[in-house]
């Protein structure tokens, strides 16, 4: 898939990432792009490589008596974990194949998604993540524009099938869009095949339209 992939996440994304300073929502979105993108994945690699290598060159530092009881601490309450940008989970059913990092949100495959209605023939379905930043599937029918927006932060749109296209540019399976304050966009679905994307947000969109403002809550969009 690597091959067709043309948007990627910033420099910036994958360093943090690959320092795990990004929070849950973030960090799932960045892994289950890496986890279809060889090309993302392999830059992680090497970025991890150098943290490494850092890491082995620093001096020796003095530790608190309680260090280790505050790091087993951070371990069990899951501060500390990041989804592993690890190839696909192995499934009889390609159409129903989602990326490794997702596959503990939501409980299974595609067909375990719990998706819920937000008009128009969309729908969401919310994913459960600790920390700053929102996680969701949106599945959007063919040809379906979403509500005309721009943004009060950072927004990642991740494609898992089908496309969309946007004022930007056109978005395929395993592209990602990164969108901030200075995007303002009306999403499409391609025509061709309902859209399927995963959305992380790290402030509420801002909707020019009434209805979507009014919806807005109620969403957590």
């Amino acid at each position: 898939m690597s091959e067709t992939i043309k948007h990627h996440p910033t420099e910036e994304l994958l360093l943090a990432y690959a320092a795990g300073s990004l929070p849950e929502a973030f960090s799932l979105a960045i892994a289950a792009h890496v986890s279809m993108c060889d090309t993302c994945r392999a830059h992680v690699e090497s970025l991890e490589a150098v943290g490494g290598s850092m890491l082995d060159n620093v001096g020796q530092a003095q530790l608190s008596a309680t260090s280790f009881a505050d790091t087993m601490a951070l371990i069990q309450s899951d501060v500390l974990s990041t989804p592993e940008p690890i190839a696909p989970t192995p499934s009889a059913d390609d159409e129903n194949r989602l990326p490794a990092p997702l596959h503990d949100y939501i409980g299974g495959a595609l067909s375990d998604v719990k998706w819920r209605s937000v008009g128009m023939g969309v729908k969401q379905a919310m994913l459960d993540t600790n920390g700053q930043g929102s996680a969701r599937l949106l599945y959007i029918p063919a040809g379906t524009a979403m509500p005309d927006h721009g943004h009060r932060g950072t927004e990642l749109t991740l494609v898992l099938r089908g496309a969309f296209r946007d004022d930007e540019d056109y978005f395929g399976p395993g592209d990602m869009e990164v969108a901030t304050e200075d995007h303002h966009h009306t999403p499409v679905a391609d025509i061709a095949e309902d859209c399927i994307c995963l959305a992380v947000t790290d402030a509420p969109l801002r909707f020019s339209g009434l209805i979507p403002r009014l919806a807005q809550p109620f969403l957590r969009i």
